[in-house]
């Protein structure tokens, strides 16, 4: 036999990949559908597809130590009496406690007070540990209505009615038996220890219309005082946030399928909804058309990870961010110090995302007494703060170099696309060129 003769490489299908594999191979030994946290795994069109241009001769840069260059953004001003003023413009997403612990709740209220901002209930209601760190708290309205009540409606500084989130546009939320502690159980008014879905839809209304309604009656339990905020699932922005300033929203966020989930189908996160960057602009096109943007402001949320990603969210329209996930890793989830036990859970730290399961060694997405005792709410409150802090300065640093004395002159005149896609998406010209696809040149 000749051994000299050279033996083919195996190669393995683009399609069937290894993951996919072994996605067929559980499915068909357990018969259940897979469920996980965290967002989407698949590559998509990001904010990394965007690059500023900056300033040289044709544009004059601002001076980094001399020259100011504001953050500060005005949330609800168009019907609320006491609109929100933060120092800065990136928000903390709706996370809710029972996904999260009390202790990561009350860190997230201590970073964000810290930096001048707000954080955000999320489903099951408001915890005295989170209202009485967070300067400024957003109330989530859900269609679960779990720990729902007018008390804890008037002591929020705002009220965000949720239509759909980024992760799963069109489906519920779900919070296994495991997480649901004495607590969660009590604020929730569930049994403890059984599996709990949230419905998809709210059970009091099936269109605008009853939206309109539904808002009017928050602004008169509230006294007409709270920003009244709007949360879609980036399915169909331009059609959503026209409905939604119809109905009388002071505020619309809009969040793509880069954004994460405590828990839902991975079905739904990794093939619902759209990308954040091709959410912005339809969005922004509804509010202009409506002769609303800026007097309706825009919060975008989906993947926003660090200061170039919120300046150019800036650019292309938006008046603020939320972060959920990166909250959660500045506080200190999914940390390599914790590698041995995240491997004895069957993960590794940067890919653990069986938040649902309760067992987070780093304490955060857990209600087991023992590993929430780990996360020190001052420590990782003084994380966030530091982690928010970051991110202005590089979107300051960003906006500066583009000539702009407040981060919201950000424009999409200062940005260009590295991919067709993204220039499609952000409708900016494709680098090198003034051509934007789709748009007629003539």
């Amino acid at each position: 036999m000749d051994t000299n003769i050279p033996r083919t490489i195996p190669r393995k299908s683009a399609t069937f990949d290894d993951a996919t594999l072994a996605e067929i191979r559980r499915a068909a030994s357990t018969g259940i559908y897979d469920i996980r946290g965290a967002g989407a795994k698949r590559k998509l069109p990001h904010f990394d597809d965007l690059l500023f241009l900056g300033a040289s001769i044709s544009r004059y840069p601002l001076e980094g130590y001399r020259e100011k260059c504001g953050t500060d953004v005005v949330l609800g001003t168009r019907f609320a009496k006491k609109p929100i003023h933060l120092k800065i413009p990136i928000t903390i997403a709706g996370m809710s406690f029972g996904s999260l612990s009390a202790n990561a709740k009350e860190a997230l209220g201590r970073g964000a007070s810290a930096a001048g901002t707000s954080t955000t209930t999320g489903d099951g209601g408001m915890t005295p540990e989170e209202r009485g760190q967070s300067k400024h708290l957003v109330y989530q309205y859900l269609p679960s209505r779990y720990g729902m009540n007018p008390d804890d409606l008037r002591k929020a500084d705002a009220i965000e009615v949720v239509i759909g989130q980024g992760a799963k546009p069109g489906g519920g939320g779900m919070l296994l038996g495991q997480k649901i502690s004495d607590r969660v159980a009590a604020m929730r008014c569930l049994p403890k220890g059984i599996d709990q879905r949230s419905a998809c839809r709210h059970p009091d209304w099936t269109g605008p219309d009853d939206l309109e309604i539904k808002i009017q009656e928050l602004r008169e339990i509230t006294n007409w005082e709270k920003p009244i905020y709007v949360k879609i699932g980036g399915a169909r922005p331009y059609y959503d946030v026209a409905l939604a300033v119809k109905a009388g929203a002071d505020v619309v966020v809009v969040d793509g399928m880069q954004g994460g989930t405590a828990a839902t189908q991975e079905v739904f996160i990794e093939h619902v909804g759209q990308p954040t960057l091709a959410c912005i602009r339809p969005a922004v096109r509804a509010l202009q058309e409506l002769n609303m943007h800026r007097k309706v402001q825009l919060i975008v949320s989906g993947g926003i990870r660090n200061g170039a990603d919120l300046a150019k969210a800036l650019a292309l329209g938006a008046d603020a961010v939320a972060i959920g996930t990166a909250a959660l890793v500045a506080l200190g989830d999914n940390d390599p110090h914790y590698e041995a036990e995240y491997n004895a859970l069957g993960t590794t730290a940067g890919a653990y995302d069986d938040w649902h399961e309760g067992r987070d060694p780093a304490g955060i997405t857990t209600q087991d007494p023992v590993l929430a005792a780990r996360l020190d709410p001052v420590k990782a409150g003084r994380r966030l703060y530091n982690y928010l802090k970051v991110l202005t300065l590089e979107a300051q640093t960003i906006a500066r170099a583009n000539g702009k004395s407040h981060v919201h002159n950000l424009e999409p005149e200062d940005l260009c696309a590295l991919t067709i896609e993204a220039a499609a998406m952000a409708q900016v010209p494709l680098a090198g060129t003034d051509w934007i696809p789709g748009k007629m040149r003539f």
